[in-house]
């Protein structure tokens, strides 16, 4: 009999939209048992329980087996947090560890990276090779970054691999493996909460066609004038398709401090707060439409077949707009409305891009990655 050690693989997760595509391979991971072992690292980046924590339970997750608490910061100071108290973990977890797996494009995910390629422990980087274009988004130079750290890399859109041999990534490194986050999507699609329920939590009832409307970027939330022009425009909207609006704590602060509170009160835009992935889901499945700014909100409207207009001036998920429901509208007033105005006027018939699934979006991603990635692990242990 093999007496042979396990495994060790470390799965860090930090967001809201990390969790969602962790829970799936951490479930096809552990199917793996007992020739690997997992750890969950949680960094803790979102700290705000109805922006994380719900999510556990809602995706029947395990809660992790360590907590850095690291809290808010701005993008130095969260980034340098997180490398100063995952040093130490990753350290004592060294010497049996064989790989650290990291997801998605937040601050945790390249402050991992870093700390474990520097203590030349090998990088799983799931979500590669998504690329914007964009230098100012943060989020693109910690995907550029994550990918160089990494040693195997999976990808959510064949265009991906393009991206990495570009940048002088080896291809045997990249594997096509398809959107791990629709897996999640897909399981939990039965238990999404109906609107009307989620609604009525909050005191309201459920118009019979609505729009859901969601912005937490930087760009377009910590500018009170851009945030001012953008609710503008959706309270004009709002006069012919009500909005729900679930609201970010960052975008809520400048709300309150520019005063924008009070357009709720004289359109019909429904405040709420930040909801659970259950109610989430529900929401984006009634909608008539949905304008966001969230690259996870494309990919989920593309997989439900929901047109969305990308409040940005680009996306990192082309596919959404290549073969999905998705349209990159920018950020001026008046081009955002004129999309909007198009896919609800449409001679009566329902309008905007209802596209096709793109490859590989199965539900089934979570499975190739874990077979992939022991059958690597395995090798890399048996390697000269």
């Amino acid at each position: 009999m093999s007496t042979r050690p396990p495994l060790h693989l470390l799965c860090v997760v930090a967001a809201r939209p990390n969790l969602m595509k962790m829970a799936p391979i951490l479930a096809a991971l552990e199917r793996q048992a007992p020739s690997l072992r997992i750890t969950l690292l949680h960094t803790g980046q979102h700290y705000d329980p109805a922006m994380s924590g719900q999510v556990f339970t809602a995706l029947d997750m395990r809660a992790p087996d360590i907590s850095l608490d690291v809290g808010s910061g701005s993008h130095a100071q969260q980034t340098a947090e997180i490398m100063r108290r995952y040093e130490p973990v990753h350290l004592a977890l060294q010497p049996r560890l064989d790989a650290v797996m990291v997801v998605g494009d937040v601050n945790s995910t390249l402050a991992c990276a870093l700390v474990a390629a520097k203590l030349g422990t090998p990088v799983i980087h799931v979500e590669a090779g998504l690329r914007s274009g964009d230098r100012s988004m943060p989020e693109e130079i910690n995907r550029l970054l994550t990918d160089q750290l990494s040693e195997l890399l999976f990808s959510s859109e064949a265009g991906a691999r393009a991206n990495l041999l570009r940048e002088g990534i080896a291809p045997e490194r990249i594997h096509f493996v398809g959107n791990v986050m629709i897996d999640s999507l897909r399981q939990q699609l039965p238990r999404a909460a109906p609107p009307s329920a989620t609604l009525l939590d909050y005191g309201y009832a459920c118009p019979p066609a609505y729009g859901l409307l969601t912005l937490h970027r930087p760009s377009n939330v910590d500018d009170g004038g851009r945030l001012g022009a953008l609710l503008l425009a959706m309270a004009e909207l709002s006069s012919e398709l009500p909005l729900l609006f679930p609201i970010h704590p960052r975008t809520l602060a400048m709300l309150r401090k520019t005063g924008l509170e009070e357009l709720f009160e004289q359109h019909a835009i429904v405040p709420l707060p930040p909801l659970g992935y259950l109610e989430m889901l529900g929401l984006l499945q009634g909608a008539r439409l949905v304008l966001t700014d969230s690259g996870g909100i494309q990919e989920e409207t593309t997989a439900l077949g929901v047109p969305c207009l990308t409040l940005r001036d680009n996306t990192e998920r082309p596919v959404t707009v290549d073969e999905g429901t998705n349209t990159v509208a920018g950020t001026a007033p008046a081009t955002i409305l004129a999309l909007a105005r198009n896919i609800l006027q449409s001679d009566g018939k329902p309008g905007g891009k209802r596209g096709r699934i793109p490859e590989y979006w199965d539900g089934h991603a979570a499975e190739r990655i874990a077979a992939i990635s022991l059958q690597w692990l395995n090798l890399r242990r048996d390697a000269p």
